[in-house]
């Protein structure tokens, strides 16, 4: 019996790529860390969700200029540009994003009293790593070469 070519189209290919598991997953991490980061980022502005300045380790807000919402107004605008950077290039905003919830983490262990938020954070943190490892395979590559 004689074997049929495979010929793919550029649609077939494009319904394969979007069909991959790893293409999904990274899809999925894409979305939620774009989203999530601008929300909560937002939300800092708003207190809206909680009153963000409480999980401010007092060691932190020494180190601080201004009050603990005035901080939170700085890490609100760091979590939206977050947000914004993983959104338009995954490969560069999901380091930055694991690296800023390992800064969570810390300051949520000095606080003491929320281990349970530090340990849903570092699940995120893992997940944000992911995101760079499947980034690394479905990000554009950079279009700025060397000549």
């Amino acid at each position: 019996m004689a074997s049929i070519p495979l010929i793919t189209t550029s649609r077939s290919a494009s319904k394969l790529r979007a069909l991959d598991p790893s293409r999904q997953a990274f899809l999925l991490l894409r979305t939620v860390f774009t989203v999530a980061p601008i929300l909560f980022g937002l939300d800092k502005f708003t207190n809206l969700l909680v009153d963000w300045p409480r999980y401010l380790a007092p060691l932190v807000n020494d180190v601080v200029p201004g009050t603990g919402q005035q901080a939170m107004y700085a890490v609100g605008a760091v979590e939206i540009l977050a947000g914004v950077i993983v959104a338009v290039r995954p490969r560069y905003g999901a380091p930055l994003v694991a690296a800023w919830l390992a800064g969570i983490i810390v300051n949520l262990l000095l606080i003491g009293d929320y281990y349970d938020i530090a340990l849903r954070d570092f699940g995120l943190f893992i997940a944000a790593l992911a995101l760079f490892r499947l980034a690394t395979a479905h990000d554009a590559p950079d279009r700025h070469t060397s000549r």
